[in-house]
């Protein structure tokens, strides 16, 4: 028994020892720990931003509805800022004029699939089947090619993300969910993203959500009063040039 515990311990020891001077060399390669460059087998999307500057994003994904659509838009407007809105293929269809007001109204556009499924489940020849016919319905009503893609339900895999970049997509996640489509009142919804928000991150809202003009008017106000910039994504993000750690933060090379 002791020689067992003996081997064991040993073997512990062993590892440590590994994972020390892999890190180790790791810097002496001038690289931080903690962050994959191109791993071949992790690929990950973009959750925030690494910056100094007091700036954020916000989003609204658009599946179902959009009564509240053009309210948002004046809502933004009146604090002087511009969001990314990721729109599913079937809310295009049934909402062109929407998505051209989106459009002709300054905020940024991105593809959100066509039909809304589990992406994950899918092949890259499905995959890239829902992200051309997303691209192409907005195309054809905007003449704006779409550079951003936001996954349904945040899912994705590495066929996901190599697909996306034969697209020349960027895959955009969130570190600030305001979890308005579980009918958070507006004073939760702020609650919640103004004490999770910080210097480059990326937060998530729906277009439709039951207190999103009022939760998003208190969110606005207190960005406001902190002087952060709101943004689109497409404004936050780097395009070249970048690697993104384990916790999904775009840093600039």
């Amino acid at each position: 028994m002791k020689v067992l515990f003996f081997k064991k311990a040993t073997l512990k020891v062993a590892l440590a020892i590994v994972v020390f001077f892999s890190a180790f060399l790791l810097n002496l390669s001038g690289l931080p720990v903690g962050h994959t460059y191109c791993s071949a087998s992790k690929r990950l999307p973009i959750y925030s931003v690494q910056t100094d500057e007091n700036k954020v994003a916000i989003s609204f994904d658009a599946a179902w509805g959009a009564d509240k659509t053009r309210e948002i838009m004046s809502v933004c407007d009146s604090y002087g800022v511009k969001a990314t809105f990721f729109l599913v293929g079937f809310w295009i269809e049934k909402y062109p004029d929407m998505v051209k007001e989106i459009y002709n109204n300054g905020f940024e556009i991105g593809i959100h699939s066509n039909t809304h499924p589990d992406m994950t489940k899918l092949s890259k020849n499905e995959i890239r089947e829902e992200l051309t016919t997303n691209i192409e319905l907005i195309k054809n009503l905007t003449g704006f090619t779409p550079k951003l893609f936001r996954p349904p339900y945040g899912y994705y895999n590495n066929n996901l993300i190599e697909v996306c970049d034969e697209l020349s997509l960027s895959c955009i996640e969130w570190d600030v969910d305001s979890l308005d489509w579980k009918g958070l009142s507006a004073s939760q919804i702020a609650g919640r993203v103004t004490s999770k928000s910080k210097n480059g991150s990326i937060v998530l809202f729906h277009n439709n959500s039951d207190n999103i003009i009022d939760g998003l008017k208190l969110v606005l106000e207190h960005f406001k009063l902190k002087q952060t910039s709101v943004v689109p994504i497409g404004q936050l993000i780097y395009y070249n040039d970048f690697t993104i750690n384990i916790q999904g933060t775009q840093i600039k090379n």
